[in-house]
């Protein structure tokens, strides 16, 4: 059997917590920042946790 291989875009997007979470970071933080205020620059500054929706998918793209 060959290895699995992790999806490249997904092992750059997203790390795992010590009890098994995946941490994510927030989008629209990388261009066009001049619009945005202050505030919501700051607020998408902050890492989250990816949703309970989405977790099955992302951990089946990192092969967890």
């Amino acid at each position: 059997m060959p290895k699995v291989k992790t999806k490249s875009g997904a092992k750059k997007r997203f790390t795992l917590t010590g009890s098994g979470k995946v941490k994510r970071k927030h989008a629209f933080k990388s261009h066009i920042l001049t619009k945005k205020t202050t505030k919501q620059k700051r607020n998408l500054t902050h890492v989250t946790l990816v949703s309970s929706a989405d977790m099955n998918r992302v951990k089946d793209m990192l092969n967890i």
